[in-house]
């Protein structure tokens, strides 16, 4: 009988271990980064998991309800004592008995995720929905008798020209108490809607009010939640801050959680509770950053591609899942946060902005709100990057849009010592072209790995693993110096000239970190890894190079990278892998999270929102899942840089090096090669 296969999201790390075992045991023999002080013994409670049931079919796997060993009397003294929240079991407690995808949360990790959003500086013209209004009311009158509602709403008119304002059943509850309180003078909450009548009064505090009111702007990404504080007074972002998407624990890409929906019943509904408890946490975490109680947050405004955006919604994402790719809506909605049960101030309001179409959502909408493609003089490709890339392609006169599905390599999944951004993971990669001996740096250390003081600084994070940047600039390397032909095989040693390079069956290995003498791993690319980022990088220029067929031209004038991840990402490096046209590397910039960026500025500028909504309608949509060119450039761009594209401008930069691995080895000689020059 073979033994019960174990996935742990969102490492994707697998293996099979004896039915009995504690899942803290097969997390540990796995190398998966799961907390426990206490060693197993059911008293420090880090080590919570979340078992997630149903049907998987990207692990090829069926989780019933049975998977883990009952609920013991350990876990019941826990939950009693302290809380345990619902889901959530004891990884030194649940033991497992059948096939089962555990989820382990970022609270259970010891390098948790630096999620890497952060509030870009941008001028933004505040001109927000919700602002404060100090008035005079009419004290009330037996001879002219009127309601404290309506004098209030008198008082607005003709102080302050608000004639459509109106309040509710919660402005009367609060009125009569703060006007008397405030001698008569009040300050209101005025949230402003797009037409006459959709003003609405939604606090009102005695006399005048110098406190603060917020809104906050929230990326809901495949992989990572993000969100901003803001204060709607001064535009200023009071706090950031970001989580991991739990929905992860359903797939990683987002075919695989529509799958999830239709092979699960309630599924989708899982899906959208899971993303709004993140909201809510991701709320509260930005509120005790701030020091501010989260019923002040007045207003919020989401991104998010399509899949995430109907999941929030908590519309079922199954016909995004096949052609023709029909949304529930492709328009900006306003909604009352309660509505999909935000805890904001009681009469919060949403603001979701639109989608392009089928795969291109309001994301990209807020990337091109944010960088403005529509009003450059030249012509700009926006490379929005992550596990499903969102391009834009265009200037003044034409914008078009696609997406790409480049998958979660880029993210580090997939990756045999990858892991996502963190402390103590590999993000920068150097090798030297003479000696061939790499160096490197880890998230949360400013020092490269051959500098003194290295090991001392990162001793309490060490070197864990290697994150998407990493792995890229890795494999970037790797071709600079002749370890990687074009075709993306790694040489062996003696043909590469390399004792880094290490034999793996049938192929190589290269040897990055050995930190077996400090308790370390060894962190290595495998021929395996090359092949992930070769499909991911692929995936993301022929989706480029469709809208550069579709627009008539061969040549970019820039590139802007954008997204988390876009930010971290070396030009140089991405370009050696043929990530991106080509393009002068002074013309390629980062944008840091354009679509963070975008939700900003629709949060602080309501003509803001009139304008993309504008803008969207505009956009062309190119539609990569039936276009026949699709897999023509996907073949031709797994080659390193590109099989047939010169890449003439790298070339002017780096020399790559002419070798070759496959087939005979005629006319080539062990480890001689010409070194790329730096």
């Amino acid at each position: 009988m073979t033994d019960p296969l174990v996935i742990f999201t969102p490492s994707g790390k697998r293996g099979r271990f004896p039915a009995g075992t504690p899942v803290l045991t097969a997390a540990r023999q796995l190398g998966v980064d799961l907390d426990s002080v206490c060693g197993g013994r059911g008293i420090c409670s880090r080590c919570q998991v979340r078992p997630a049931y149903g049907n998987f079919p990207k692990h090829g796997v069926t989780v019933d309800e049975g998977a883990l060993s009952p609920w013991n009397a350990v876990e019941e003294r826990y939950r009693e004592k302290r809380g345990l929240a619902e889901g959530r079991r004891l990884g030194c407690q649940a033991a497992i008995r059948a096939d089962v995808v555990i989820d382990v949360p970022p609270e259970s990790q010891v390098h948790r995720q630096v999620v890497r959003k952060r509030a870009e500086a941008r001028d933004i013209v505040l001109d927000p929905c919700t602002r404060l209004y100090f008035v005079e009311v009419q004290p009330p009158d037996m001879q002219n008798p009127s309601g404290d509602l309506e004098r209030l709403e008198r008082a607005l008119a003709e102080q302050w020209g608000l004639a459509h304002v109106v309040g509710d059943l919660r402005t009367m509850q609060m009125l009569q108490p703060a006007l008397r309180a405030g001698a008569w003078k009040v300050t209101c909450a005025v949230y402003h809607g797009r037409g006459l009548g959709d003003a609405r009064i939604m606090q009102v505090w005695p006399g005048f009010y110098d406190g603060g009111i917020y809104g906050v702007a929230v990326d809901v990404g495949s992989t990572t939640v993000a969100g901003h504080l803001c204060d709607l007074q001064s535009g200023e972002v009071i706090a950031s801050d970001g989580l991991m998407n739990p929905q992860i624990r359903f797939g990683e890409d987002l075919m695989s959680r529509v799958s999830y929906a239709m092979m699960n019943p309630g599924g989708a509904e899982e899906m959208t509770r899971a993303v709004r408890d993140a909201i809510n946490a991701l709320v509260q975490q930005l509120a005790v950053q701030a020091m501010i109680d989260p019923e002040l947050i007045f207003e919020a405004v989401f991104v998010g591609n399509p899949i995430m955006h109907h999941l929030l919604l908590g519309i079922d994402p199954t016909e995004l899942g096949q052609a023709p790719f029909a949304l529930s809506t492709a328009t900006s909605l306003t909604l009352w946060a309660n509505e999909i049960d935000l805890v904001l101030h009681p009469d919060a309001r949403i603001y979701v902005l639109p989608c392009i179409a089928g795969h291109v959502g309001a994301d990209a909408a807020a990337v091109a709100l944010s960088e403005a493609p529509n009003r450059s003089g030249d012509l700009v490709l926006i490379v929005d990057v992550g596990t499903n890339a969102e391009i834009l392609l265009g200037n003044s006169d034409r914008v078009l849009a696609c997406s790409s599905p480049t998958g979660p390599a880029f993210e580090g999944a997939q990756i045999s010592c990858g892991q996502r951004a963190a402390p103590g993971a590999i993000e920068r990669v150097r090798i030297d072209p003479q000696t061939g001996q790499p160096r490197f740096r880890v998230i949360g250390c400013d020092l490269w790995s051959d500098d003194p003081g290295f090991a001392a600084a990162t001793a309490s994070t060490g070197v864990t693993g290697i994150c998407g940047s990493g792995i890229i600039e890795a494999v970037a390397e790797m071709r600079m110096v002749g370890l990687l032909d074009a075709s993306g095989l790694i040489g062996s040693a003696d043909r590469a000239g390399s004792d880094r390079l290490l034999a793996e069956g049938r192929t190589h290995a290269w040897l990055l970190h050995d930190g077996a003498d400090r308790g370390g791993p060894r962190i290595v690319v495998t021929q395996n890894d090359v092949r992930a980022i070769q499909l991911a990088k692929s995936a993301l220029y022929a989706g480029a190079r469709l809208l550069m067929d579709r627009f008539g031209v061969d040549d970019v004038d820039r590139i802007v990278l954008a997204g988390a991840f876009g930010a971290h990402i070396s030009p140089l490096h991405a370009m050696v892998l043929g990530m991106i046209p080509d393009c002068d590397l002074d013309k390629v910039q980062s944008a840091g999270n354009a679509a963070g960026t975008g939700a900003r500025i629709a949060l602080l500028n309501g003509a803001a929102r009139r304008e993309i909504e504008a803008v969207v309608t505009r956009i062309e949509k190119v539609e990569t899942a039936v276009e026949p060119r699709f897999q023509e450039h996907f073949v031709a761009a797994s080659q390193l840089p590109h099989a047939t594209a010169p890449y003439a401008r790298l070339r002017a930069r780096v020399a790559l090096p002419e070798v070759r691995f496959g087939g005979s080895t005629s006319g080539e000689r062990g480890g001689r090669r010409r070194r790329a020059a730096r």
